[in-house]
């Protein structure tokens, strides 16, 4: 039977960044994933090019049922902490958005600095391996002379020892890339809440019949201004949209599914910025071109047209001249096209969404080590009810957390914490 300081169930972005950084600080580290490929996820992340954190990051752009617990290892594993890794290893980088930064290569950058980083601290990986069982033990020995272990792990490799578990096995999300609940199940297994999950920066989908008139209109995107929940509690982002076949996506929508609640209405503004009543009313005193080619002065061509084309069944007079549309159905397209409330029937679902919102709950884990009230046992990166935005947000809690374990586990081992 082998022993080890530390075994991290998950070989992705939290898990290999503490395995490395435990590593590093003196920990014998084992790194255990089913998985055939490794980081799997960060691979196909950002168009491939992985939106690796973003600079703007703050606790308020994070959902948790405590959104306070965040800020411990947020504030002392920083973007530019991460960004000052990679220049230690050559990684060339680019800011493309709002904060948000990506490898001027490729995804694999991110995944070889991990590694390197695992190499560097003497990391063990068993991959492809199945954890089968874990145990908590009674302070048994594993034989005279050494620590008694706090875990057994019986994996398809064998029967392991540890004085300490990390538990980063994300999510539900992709489950076509190896996705599984296996770090809820732990949680379960020691009387550990989890948050209800759900799919999260992932596309809206609508009835089909409702959907008939706007599928069309798949392929085309736009900046469009979204909200959604009442007024206390409204959620808006500015971001932009695309139809698809069977519902909207785009990074707006993306932004927007982690807040929307089922059975509730989204608003979309189509043409942030115009006053779109008052630029139709103008039109009318100097044009005689029809209404849908002077809102397409205003939103796109193909837009205006599903639009004006609703008229009929709306009892709207869309269908001719701006100048000989009453006053009254430019206001009423206007306000349709400002203020477009629809209501989701469902989301794509984990197979197409980005990240998992829930988990396990934060009220029975420490924020500045990530330790559950199960002595030994830590639950870092997306498997924690911890959830961010789609830019960068969520690799950027991955490190956050992999290296507020990391630093606990080095403190515990020195003596210097305990816990």
């Amino acid at each position: 039977m082998e022993w080890f300081d530390v075994v991290v169930v998950g070989a992705g972005a939290a898990g290999l960044f503490c395995a490395g950084a435990a590593g590093q600080r003196g920990l014998k580290v084992l790194v255990i994933d089913h998985a055939d490929k490794v980081a799997e996820k960060i691979r196909i992340s950002g168009g491939g090019r992985c939106n690796f954190t973003n600079l703007d990051t703050t606790p308020a752009n994070f959902i948790s049922d405590n959104p306070r617990f965040c800020r411990s290892a947020l504030s002392r594993y920083t973007p530019r902490d991460f960004v000052n890794l990679l220049a230690k290893h050559g990684v060339a980088h680019h800011e493309k958005h709002k904060g948000q930064l990506f490898c001027d290569r490729s995804a694999e950058d991110i995944i070889q600095v991990l590694l390197a980083e695992c190499a560097s601290g003497g990391v063990t990986r068993w991959q492809p391996c199945r954890v089968t069982s874990l145990r908590a033990l009674d302070q048994e020995s594993v034989s005279a002379g050494e620590p008694a272990p706090r875990y057994l792990l019986d994996t398809s490799n064998g029967t392991v020892a540890c004085q300490s578990v990390v538990i980063a096995t994300g999510g539900l999300s992709i489950p076509k890339i190896g996705a599984t609940d296996f770090g809820y199940r732990i949680a379960r297994q020691f009387d550990l809440p989890v948050v209800a999950t759900r799919p999260a920066l992932v596309p809206l989908t609508f009835d089909e019949a409702q959907w008939a008139p706007f599928a069309p209109l798949s392929g085309l995107s736009l900046p469009v201004h979204l909200a959604t929940g009442s007024k206390k509690s409204a959620v808006s982002f500015s971001e932009d949209l695309l139809f698809t076949h069977r519902g909207l996506s785009g990074p707006g929508v993306l932004q927007i599914s982690s807040y929307w609640q089922a059975d509730t209405t989204i608003r979309l503004n189509l043409a942030p910025g115009s006053d779109v009543a008052q630029q139709l009313l103008q039109a009318k005193t100097r044009s005689r071109k029809l209404l849908a080619n002077e809102l397409a002065a205003i939103v796109p061509s193909r837009l205006a047209e599903t639009w004006v084309a609703q008229g009929a069944a709306l009892r709207q007079p869309w269908d001719r001249a701006v100048a000989d549309t009453p006053d009254k159905a430019l206001a009423a397209l206007a306000e349709r096209v400002s203020r477009w409330e629809i209501t989701p029937s469902g989301t794509e679902g984990y197979r197409k969404a980005e990240v998992t919102a829930g988990g396990v709950s934060t009220a029975v884990l420490s924020s500045q080590t990530m330790e559950s009230r199960q002595r030994g046992l830590y639950f870092i990166g997306e498997v924690v009810d911890v959830t961010g935005w789609l830019g960068g947000y969520n690799f950027q809690w991955a490190w956050a957390s992999a290296h507020a374990c990391a630093t606990a586990l080095a403190q515990a081992k020195s003596g210097a914490f305990d816990g």
